[in-house]
């Protein structure tokens, strides 16, 4: 049986993605802050799916822990088949007056944990000519955000490196893929203060499992980069014919709080 890892699998597109893999008996390895959430997910996919689940409870804002969880499956002799790199947070604010703590967490979360567990898993797929990587993006990819600076910076990110590897990896048997969702409902806008945009407020936002099914879906069949929405799919792909003083604008006036 092959494993899949996946980050920030406690809740929301993560605990979907577990239930995916598990159905298709496919092990896990899950991993996120809350050691109590992770085990009773474990408990209930083992149940209901009889796969084999190991929970890790980290910090992945901390270097030091993302290296620990490698050498943690690495003494255990536990491959990663595939790597759902889910883990990510934002954060509602002008940067001026954010919370720099805040911030560092955030680049450090968004960007480096991802960007070392890819680079730590990488080998070890290539060798054995099999492999899959998810890295969850976001439509805020593909423009500048206002207010919300830094998080649109991190998924810029994401985006162009796993648009980089994936070029790189043609032809090896690993694929990298990068989910970029536009705003669906999880713990996330309430976690980045984002309920009172106009971007969020009084919108039937997809759920979780509808993102997670569309990203697993695109991540078995290797796609590069995928958009679940229609919209979401053109506006993404239009900006790159807008002007950026007007991208910028737009974004704005869609991020600041509706009346």
């Amino acid at each position: 049986m092959k494993t899949a890892l996946i980050t920030g699998a406690s809740s929301g597109i993560g605990e979907e993605f577990a239930k995916l893999f598990a159905k298709d008996k496919i092990n896990l390895v899950l991993v996120a802050r809350s050691e109590e959430k992770l085990k009773s997910l474990a408990l209930a996919l083992q149940e209901e799916f009889g796969v084999n689940v190991k929970v890790i409870a980290k910090d992945l804002s901390v270097l030091q822990q993302v290296e620990e969880v490698y050498t943690e499956l690495q003494q255990e002799n536990i491959a990663i088949d595939y790597l759902v790199n889910n883990a990510g947070f934002g954060d509602y604010n002008l940067f001026a007056e954010s919370d720099w703590k805040k911030q560092e967490e955030m680049i450090n979360l968004n960007i480096l944990a991802l960007t070392k567990l890819t680079h730590l898993f990488l080998p070890a797929m290539l060798k054995n000519r099999f492999g899959k990587v998810l890295n969850v993006a976001s439509t805020a990819a593909f423009q500048p955000g206002p207010t919300m600076s830094v998080y649109y910076a991190s998924k810029a990110f994401v985006l162009h490196f796993s648009e980089a590897i994936s070029n790189e990896l043609e032809g090896t048997g690993v694929t990298v893929t990068a989910l970029c969702p536009g705003a669906f409902e999880s713990g996330f806008q309430k976690a980045a203060a984002l309920e009172e945009s106009r971007l969020v407020k009084g919108k039937k936002l997809p759920t979780s499992k509808e993102i997670a099914a569309f990203g697993y879906k695109h991540l078995m069949k290797g796609t590069k980069v995928c958009i679940p929405g229609v919209m979401n799919y053109i506006m993404a792909n239009s900006i790159r014919f807008t002007p950026r003083s007007l991208v910028l604008k737009v974004v704005r006036m869609m991020q600041d709080k509706a009346n």
